[in-house]
């Protein structure tokens, strides 16, 4: 009872926390403190949303499909580098400072020379997003893998257990919490970066749309767009949060 009295809090309280940011927002607007033309109401927001419905629609179709296809690529990268550098420790020296040094360099100083080289199709956003999404998952499956426990990998060997078996039975489950913690950082470090990617090049696609509203200083189709944007995070991270529950029952039991 305690538990299920704590879960619909722990819901009820977010959703309050919006609705309340909403009402001051809405209030702040219309009551003409901030002129509608740099900060939109909410409901203005909300007409602009539904009048380019179908045209939101089409760009974010294209997002999604770049996000989740650097995503998959990233993960996958993220996921080889992490064992490889885990099995062989000369390539972790040799490779772990490189990995981090991609990370010093900002994302929108890489996004044009992306363009520059690669055109202006899909090719340098979904390069973008490998670039930003492999990182969180190869440093969180490097710190499972070597932080699993030494006297149970001690016994499979003594036992004659190869090395295949101790990273199927020991060290893999082991670091599947950090694998989702970290995917779900990945998760919306693609959708970003798709957005960022789109606004230096691109055809369609939700940052190519924001570029192109802003130029008419439409700001109510602008926050529209951030609203789809944060929908998509949140819609992947929750499909990432039941990936979790199907993989890892035996946290939901406990």
């Amino acid at each position: 009872m305690i538990k299920k009295l704590r879960n619909t809090t722990s819901k009820i309280l977010p959703a309050a926390a919006i609705l309340i940011i909403l009402a001051v927002w809405q209030f702040v607007s219309g009551a003409g403190m901030v002129s509608k033309f740099l900060l939109p109401s909410p409901l203005d927001v909300l007409k602009a949303l539904v009048s380019d419905f179908p045209l939101l629609m089409v760009n974010a179709k294209v997002t999604v499909i770049e996000a989740l296809t650097g995503l998959f690529m990233g993960v996958a990268i993220g996921f080889l580098m992490a064992v490889f550098m885990d099995h062989f420790d000369k390539l972790y020296k040799a490779f772990y400072p490189l990995i981090v040094l991609t990370q010093t360099i900002p994302t929108i100083a890489i996004a044009p020379l992306l363009v520059l080289w690669f055109g202006y199709e899909m090719l340098p956003k979904v390069i973008l997003i490998v670039i930003v999404t492999f990182f969180p998952i190869t440093v969180s499956l490097l710190d499972g893998f070597r932080s699993a426990d030494q006297d149970t990998i001690s016994l499979m060997r003594s036992m004659g257990a190869t090395s295949l078996q101790i990273f199927r039975h020991v060290k893999f489950p082991g670091s599947l919490s950090q694998f989702f913690a970290s995917l779900r950082i990945s998760v919306s470090y693609a959708v970003v970066g798709a957005v960022i990617s789109e606004w230096l090049g691109g055809f369609e696609g939700l940052g190519v749309y924001m570029i192109r509203v802003k130029k008419g200083f439409s700001f109510d189709k602008m926050f529209a767009v951030i609203f789809i944007i944060s929908a998509i995070s949140l819609l992947l991270m929750w499909a990432v949060n039941l990936l979790q529950k199907r993989c890892m029952p035996w946290e939901e039991k406990s």
